[in-house]
């Protein structure tokens, strides 16, 4: 497996937005959303805030295999599931609150919510 370069980390952690596709059960790449990310430490990490019944969501689950762009970067991934309660929840909800705090609190404080925190994704290159 291969690991993110620090340059990657440092493109995709500075951009606003990133595109997720993930793969389909026949190969294929679904058509791309537009998320929010976030950098804790060397891992990037995204979340539903809808939860893990969201569209989106649901499609990751099929394969765990998709493709991300941000920042100038375009990788395939793998996406990995955070645990509920894996510690690193905390570090996730204040990276999000301080890097998208300049939005109205009715578009972050849903990405600190239990519902999102069990919809956390690690973004592991592939």
């Amino acid at each position: 497996m291969s690991a993110w370069t620090k340059d990657e980390l440092d493109r995709i952690a500075a951009a606003d937005e990133l595109e997720l596709a993930s793969v389909r059960r026949d190969g294929s790449l679904r058509k791309p959303v537009t998320i929010w990310v976030v950098r804790v430490g060397d891992d990037l990490f995204v979340r539903s805030i809808y939860g893990r019944g969201s569209g989106w969501f649901r499609g990751v689950l099929s394969r765990h295999e998709g493709h991300v762009r941000a920042g100038g970067v375009d990788r395939d991934v793998r996406f990995v599931e955070v645990a509920a309660d894996a510690p690193v929840h905390d570090e996730i909800d204040a990276v999000f609150q301080s890097k998208y705090g300049h939005y109205p609190a009715r578009y972050v404080g849903p990405t600190v919510t239990p519902q999102a925190r069990a919809a956390t994704l690690e973004l592991a290159p592939r």
